[in-house]
């Protein structure tokens, strides 16, 4: 019988992984399958296990029981690094961010490092000023709206400008998948707006994974959600599951017998 093409491959699978802090249980024997150019996220309230079971994803942690699985290929105890030069990114194992530099220096010397095998001493001296009017890192600039910017030192940005940046840095390194832990916090409401535009423009290009403790910014973004309570998995589906028995009591709080 031939397969059903239609449906994505699975690219990171995690079966009954468990991560223990002493007697605290922070992840308990979760499964969990994210397939291609899904946008996904993980939601839960402070202490459910959300970033944990992130960091199992991400290599920096090694679970106690269970395995992660990427694109087939066993990667449970693989470094971060590891991980990223098979393709997975989390936003701040980006190749070093120099505040002290313009933004569009920092996408050149992310694009490069990423993609060409060259010093650092190489890229600062050389490949800035050759590349600054390269079509992928100007088209890149348009695109996360940071023309406005591209000449500013990073240290002058606003928070939000900074965050696309940043985005926009892993983006530039073209991996699989884009792993995002809360790119919103701390981010004012015009702010959270140009992310998430940015980001609404990978959809169909890339696997996105957010990690996210308020979701009310999201419901129109995220394809598929897990919840997360007491290291386990509550609910998993479209935004509809937020509002199963066990996600209500748990996550928003609210007593059913009282309501």
């Amino acid at each position: 019988m031939s397969s059903d093409v239609s449906t994505p491959a699975v690219i990171i699978k995690a079966e009954g992984v468990t991560k223990r802090f002493g007697s605290v249980v922070a992840v308990n024997r979760v499964d969990y399958e994210l397939r291609e150019y899904e946008v996904a996220g993980i939601l839960g309230s402070n202490g459910a296990g959300k970033t944990s079971f992130f960091n199992l994803l991400t290599g920096y942690f090694i679970p106690d029981e269970g395995r992660i699985l990427y694109q087939g290929q066993d990667v449970t105890r693989m470094t971060p690094q590891e991980r990223v030069a098979l393709g997975m990114m989390r936003t701040f194992q980006l190749t070093s961010t120099f505040d002290n530099l313009s933004v569009i220096d920092n996408l050149v010397l992310a694009f490069f490092r990423a993609h060409r095998k060259s010093s650092l001493w190489q890229l600062l001296t050389n490949t800035c000023k050759q590349h600054r009017k390269d079509e992928k890192i100007l088209a890149t600039l348009a695109s996360f709206d940071l023309e406005r910017v591209a000449n500013r030192e990073v240290s002058h940005l606003g928070l939000g400008e900074k965050r696309r940046m940043e985005i926009a840095m892993a983006i530039l390194a073209e991996p699989k998948v884009l792993l995002l832990d809360e790119p919103l916090a701390g981010l004012a409401e015009s702010e959270i707006k140009g992310v998430l535009d940015v980001l609404q423009r990978q959809v169909g290009r890339q696997t996105i994974l957010i990690v996210e403790h308020k979701i009310s910014h999201l419901e129109h973004f995220l394809q598929k959600l897990i919840v997360m309570h007491e290291g386990r998995i509550i609910a998993e589906g479209g935004y509809e599951c937020l509002q199963s028995p066990e996600v209500r009591k748990s996550y928003w709080q609210i007593d059913e017998a009282a309501a």
